[in-house]
């Protein structure tokens, strides 16, 4: 259906001619000497594909998930801990479990999110430091 009237279509202009007017591109006037930006195409962003989508949602970790890392990271400190206290308490220093305590250290700095869980952690990372200075003096 088309409308005719002042803003729509007229029967007399062809659908093939194309009004224009002296410039091609939209500009406002400007008051001052200040320069004209130029112009640039502006594009759509690209839709991830199908691969590329499930590759960026296993890339979003949520609170839960972050939060059982966390307190695995937590627990495999703590067994380190017990694994150093045996040794040194059946005479056995052992490199290796110094080794084991440094890496656990290391993963203990990422946050959980959660105050009461990072507290825990915090206190556990500083019980590995307390006992990687002590193990430096061997």
């Amino acid at each position: 259906m088309r409308i005719y009237g002042p803003s729509g279509a007229t029967p007399s202009t062809s659908s093939n001619q194309v009004r224009r007017s002296g410039s091609s591109t939209f500009s406002l006037p400007t008051g001052g000497a200040q320069p004209e930006p130029e112009a640039r195409a502006v594009h759509a962003p690209l839709a991830p594909t199908g691969l590329e989508a499930l590759l960026a949602m296993q890339g979003v970790e949520d609170a839960t998930e972050r939060r059982k890392r966390s307190v695995a990271r937590g627990r495999s400190a703590l067994d380190v801990l017990d694994d150093l206290k045996i040794g040194l308490l059946a005479g056995n220093f052992n490199p290796s479990t110094v080794a084991r305590l440094r890496a656990a250290a290391a993963e203990l700095k990422a946050s959980s999110g959660d105050p009461g869980l990072d507290a825990v952690l915090s206190q556990i990372d500083l019980r590995v430091e307390v006992e990687l200075a002590k193990a430096g003096q061997y």
